[in-house]
């Protein structure tokens, strides 16, 4: 079909309603109307509920129909969406729902541990907790929208999400703006002006995105959902698997994806003959950002892929930079210029801006406005320079522009007064082929204050380990300067990542700084 679809994915599914909607995880195939009928359920059911503009739900779901719906309910009128990370404890949920004050939560029985814990320390009473399966205390899911109108509600209203920090320091926050005096529609079409910089057309009937990674955290739902409002259908996976994504890129005819540098590198490993059993012909954009790509690792997905990698670098609380593939070839290492309406600024410690080429703290201006951190003027202040922000991060800027990363401020390692970013030495060591993971952070030197320390996780079939060690440490001496290299290595089964695909640093830095007896 040549015709283009209306943006927004309640207009276009009216008008298209057989056109393909959604692939669940189980493999469960929903036309476009189908979906419809169920959000606008979802919606009326909502309502019922006694649900009003400004009011908000949580969600603690795997990746699922039920997920995109209700995001997609909310979203029509008026109300606030919190997804919540199921990896969390009851506890840490617990808060999240008491701290964005939801008014209807709704779970999954996978998470059913969790979800007891939730009952009995939030605020929330049991008729407004609601599972997708049978959990004790909650009413099923299907009680808020069985029975409901299957068509538009009125007087709609574009809601909004309302996602929280990681929380890798203290407690995590969430990140509110103003609903915007909006139709849904107009929302959805200023939420998919981004679409453009990674060449993403809109309205098309062709368009199949997969979401590879978890739905709550803040990329994968934005771009799962922005695929949706630009006509394409969408096809989920719960949990990433490389071979999967290889295969459903290929069944489905897959034209645009999200993914982070690590599920690259495990792509990269599978074996000749796996990778040769799939095609990439139908992909047009992959999307890459969460955590700095080593820039040999995109050189072979370049070549294996083609020139489809897009790259952005970004935060929830909003503004960012993005770089198309050739602009990458040409600058190879950088996440690119800022997006229109976007601001970036690299200052020193003084609040001064850095002369171009010079090493700084990174701050963004969003184009979508401002926002705070919810019930915390405190941090929503001390990480701002007036009307631009910083979430921490270290680089630089050329003379024309593109910004280059060096690492997390938090994650810098001083020794003897020299600072050492560990993205550099981690993409040295993922260059090599025996290695499948790399974590880098600093650890007490009475010394020099701190010394440079590297924990591996392996390729499989590896061998012997002490002469593996004095390999990897021989490949990096030609690779960094002295200063740059690890003291100190070990190697582990499997390091922890966050479902995002950034790495949990702090745990395994931890370990060395709390039996030092001091603190970071």
């Amino acid at each position: 079909m040549n015709e283009k679809l209306p943006l927004g994915f309640w207009q276009w599914a009216q008008k298209a309603p057989d056109r393909h909607g959604l692939v669940s995880p189980d493999g469960k195939e929903y036309s476009a109307g189908e979906l419809l009928q169920l959000i606008n359920q979802l919606s009326h059911g909502l309502r019922s509920l006694g649900l009003q503009k400004g009011d908000g739900i949580a969600m603690m779901l795997g990746n699922g129909t039920e997920w995109v719906a209700l995001a997609l309910a909310a979203s029509q009128i008026g109300l606030y969406y919190t997804p919540i990370n199921y990896h969390l404890t009851g506890e840490e949920a617990a808060y999240i729902v008491d701290d964005c004050e939801a008014k209807v939560l709704i779970v999954d029985a996978a998470y059913s541990d969790a979800a007891r814990v939730i009952a009995q320390q939030a605020s929330l009473p049991q008729d407004r907790r609601f599972s997708v399966g049978s959990v004790e205390g909650y009413r099923p899911f299907s009680e808020i929208h069985q029975g409901q109108p299957t068509d538009l509600p009125e007087n709609r209203l574009a809601g909004q999400n309302m996602n929280y920090t990681s929380g890798t320091t203290g407690k995590p926050k969430g990140v509110r703006r103003p609903l915007m005096p909006a139709t849904p529609e107009q929302a959805a079409q200023l939420g998919t002006l981004l679409a453009g910089l990674f060449n993403i057309p809109a309205g098309s009937y062709d368009g199949v995105h997969l979401c590879a990674g978890p739905l709550y955290h803040t990329a994968p739902g934005a771009f799962s959902l922005m695929g949706l409002h630009l006509g394409q259908s969408l096809v989920l996976m719960h949990r990433w698997d490389p071979e999967k994504t290889l295969e459903l890129i290929d069944k489905f005819r897959v034209t645009t994806t999200h993914l982070v540098p690590t599920m690259f590198h495990r792509m990269l490993a599978l074996p000749d003959e796996v990778k040769s059993r799939y095609k990439f012909d139908s992909l047009r954009s992959v999307i890459h950002a969460a955590a700095p790509c080593p820039p040999d690792i995109k050189h072979r997905m370049i070549e294996w892929w083609g020139p489809v990698i897009y790259e952005y670098y970004g935060a929830t609380e909003g503004g960012g930079t993005s770089v198309k593939p050739k602009e990458w070839l040409q600058h190879p290492g950088t996440v690119g210029r800022a997006w229109p309406g976007s601001t970036i600024k690299v200052l020193d410690d003084e609040g001064n801006e850095c002369p171009p080429n010079t090493q700084g703290t990174v701050y963004m201006g969003s184009p979508i406005g401002s926002f705070e951190y919810y019930k915390d003027p405190k941090k929503t202040n001390e990480n701002r320079r007036k009307d631009l922000f910083t979430v921490g991060d270290i680089g630089y800027l050329t003379e024309d522009g593109f910004l280059f990363l060096c690492d997390r401020k938090s994650d810098m390692i001083i020794a003897g007064g020299v600072n050492i970013y560990p993205a550099e030495i981690e993409a040295v060591f993922l260059s090599h082929p025996k290695v499948a993971d790399v974590a880098v952070f600093g650890v007490p030197d009475n010394d020099m204050g701190e010394s440079v320390y590297a924990v591996i996780q392996l390729s499989e079939g590896s061998e012997d380990l002490d002469a593996l060690k004095n390999e990897l440490n021989k490949f990096a001496e030609a690779k960094l300067a002295k200063f740059k290299l690890p003291r100190g290595m070990e190697f582990r089964k499997e390091l922890p990542r966050e479902p995002s695909g950034k790495l949990f640093k702090r745990k395994l830095r931890d370990e060395f700084w709390k039996h030092s007896g001091r603190h970071i």
